[in-house]
């Protein structure tokens, strides 16, 4: 596996998170953090509510926990509450560590009164005396049941993450109060001369520490605004270094791809998708039988799970089983991309839900033919090429010599329109390796005989193959793409092909029935959506490149576990995927 095996829990206790009453207290806590973050961002953002609600947040302060209107204080605590969602033991530390100081100081105050009750009635102190007494019953009740769950708690951070995310936030308050402090210079309001410093102080900590009870002047509201919202900036780079997840290794060893081709021999079949878990970026997990696995790759804090698992489906529920714990023990969240339908279904009985995510487009060999009105775009784009003097080459790779796919390697890279091999699910990432001899290459050459275009196809099972590597000439002919898929159907046979899967088409229903006669407001308004989007991204453009062929479209599939991830699983997925390049400042981009 590709994780050490440094710092895992028992099995035992995995088995038993998210059970009983001490497997609630995660959940329970990370929602009363996160209505706490929503309530601060809202008393800061809007003053006449904040003094509309004055009385209740007296109340929740009093009672449970401190509420501050301070926008940076609120990123905490929603950083905080993901934290605890995701049994993060550092977290969990952080809350213990809050509730500590409350009983203490809630403690001192109590003995103080009853030392010198004097001073309580001198002062009338009666009120706050009562109050420390109710907030220490409470912080003791909320400390007691943090100690009973204390195993809930196991997913590990990153080494050295504590210390690196102290000076991270050192750093970034510094900056925001010599902003905040120039700014009460500038724009003092009220505020006298004298409080310029302990003010900046005390905002670009968030409220946390008072310097002045009876401090009455202030500067502009804007000027509290814009400290908040550096120090919830500070706040939120710190906790997002100190709860990163444990990083797993991007990986596939030689043991375990062999393992992984095996079962590909035997069970490859069944999903196009499958050889692309050969992929050397992605970890692989077994069930503990050997007969089924599940391909991975750790992005973002999501467990990203790509296609289908492979080998046994008789093993496949114990494979997702031992990702979904690997996934949980380390705090990530599991997700998988592009499952098919019985996958789906899989990963739906395992516990996570599913979406429709699109359709994969498939020619079946024997039914495909140039003839006919609905292929006549494809027939005569195929037929402009051949009278301008194109040609066709089909084989597999390890019928080419070393020099021959050393010039494909070196057209592919100069016809790739980013920096770096794009894919995760739906693609291989390399090319010329001598283990992928079973590869097809097919290649589009003009009448001077210079390589135009190329396609490459990985296995699928015995008789298929599956799209990898689309490139081309940005100035040659147009109808390359429709010569090359046509002049590959007609060599399957001697191939041995039946059936070839091309691009996957995301929201293919949509932009199909959007288009209908009769569509409701809600279909074409999404279509309508999708069009505009297609304007960025290859979306509408993919599938109808895919629907001239008349192909059998095949629904592929989202499985996450919380609906609340999913803009999160997004964010990985789009990286994953290669679209979008993760900040240096969060670790190398294969984490």
């Amino acid at each position: 596996m590709a994780v050490t095996e440094q710092g895992r829990v028992s099995a035992a206790v995995r088995a038993g998170a998210g059970d009983g009453f001490r497997g609630l207290v995660p959940r329970v806590l990370s929602v009363c953090m996160a209505v706490a973050a929503l309530y601060s961002a809202a008393i800061a953002i809007a003053g006449p509510l904040r003094s509309t609600l004055g009385p209740v947040t007296g109340l929740i302060e009093t009672a449970v926990f401190p509420v501050e209107p301070n926008l940076g204080y609120a990123v905490f605590l929603g950083i905080l509450a993901g934290a605890l969602a995701r049994r993060k033991r550092a977290a969990y530390g952080v809350v213990v560590v809050i509730f500590v100081l409350l009983v203490l100081g809630n403690l001192a105050v109590v003995l103080s009164s009853s030392l010198m009750p004097d001073l309580v009635d001198e002062f009338s102190l009666t009120g706050q005396v009562v109050a420390a007494e109710v907030n220490l019953v409470v912080s003791a009740v909320i400390l007691g049941v943090l100690a009973a769950a204390h195993d809930e708690f196991f997913a590990p951070t990153r080494r050295a993450s504590f210390r690196k995310a102290l000076l991270t936030l050192a750093s970034l308050l510094g900056v925001s109060f010599a902003v905040g402090y120039t700014l009460v210079t500038l724009f003092p309001g009220t505020l006298k001369p004298g409080d310029h410093l302990p003010w900046t102080l005390e905002h670009t900590l968030g409220g946390v520490v008072t310097l002045d009870f009876y401090r009455a002047g202030r500067p502009p509201s804007w000027v509290n605004l814009v400290i908040g919202l550096l120090s919830a900036a500070a706040v939120l780079v710190a906790f997002a270094v100190l709860f990163r997840s444990q990083r797993a290794r991007a990986e596939l060893p030689a043991e375990s791809e062999e393992r992984v081709r095996a079962l590909l021999r035997a069970y490859g079949s069944r999903d196009s998708l499958g050889y692309f878990a050969t992929r050397r970026d992605r970890a692989v997990i077994f069930s503990p039988s050997g007969k089924a696995a599940v391909s991975y790759r750790v992005v973002a804090g999501v467990c990203l799970a790509g296609g289908d698992p492979i080998g046994d489906v008789e093993a496949w529920g114990h494979a997702i089983r031992a990702w979904m714990d690997e996934a949980q023990r380390y705090g990530w969240a599991p997700a998988a991309i592009g499952p098919s339908e019985a996958a789906a279904h899989a990963y739906a009985r395992a516990g996570l839900r599913v979406l429709e995510l699109g359709d994969e487009a498939v020619i079946e060999v024997a039914a495909f033919g140039l003839e006919g009105r609905e292929m006549r775009g494809v027939r005569q784009a195929v037929n402009r090429v051949r009278r301008a003097g194109f040609t066709l080459r089909v084989r597999r790779h390890a019928d080419l010599t070393p020099e021959e796919m050393r010039q494909v390697i070196d057209r592919a890279a100069a016809w790739r329109d980013t920096h770096a091999e794009r894919g995760f699910s739906m693609a291989l990432g390399r090319l010329g390796d001598p283990a992928d001899g079973a590869c097809v290459l097919v290649e589009a050459r003009d009448a001077e005989g210079r390589l135009a275009a190329m396609l490459s196809f990985v296995p699928w099972g015995e008789d298929g193959l599956s799209l990898d590597l689309m490139r081309r000439d940005r100035g040659s002919d147009n109808g390359l793409m429709e010569f090359m898929v046509a002049g590959l159907v007609a060599e399957a046979e001697s191939l041995g092909v039946k059936q070839i899967s091309l691009n996957f088409a995301m929201f293919r229903s949509v932009f199909e029935g959007g288009a209908r006669l009769g569509a409701g407001p809600v279909l074409r308004l999404w279509r309508c959506t999708l069009l505009f989007l297609s304007r960025w991204w290859q979306l509408e453009s993919l599938y109808r490149a895919n629907a001239k062929y008349h192909p059998v479209w095949t629904p592929r599939f989202i499985a996450f576990e919380d609906t609340r991830d999913l803009p999160k699983v997004g964010l990985a997925s789009v990286i994953a995927e290669g679209f979008l390049a993760v900040p240096r400042v969060f670790g190398p981009r294969r984490s």
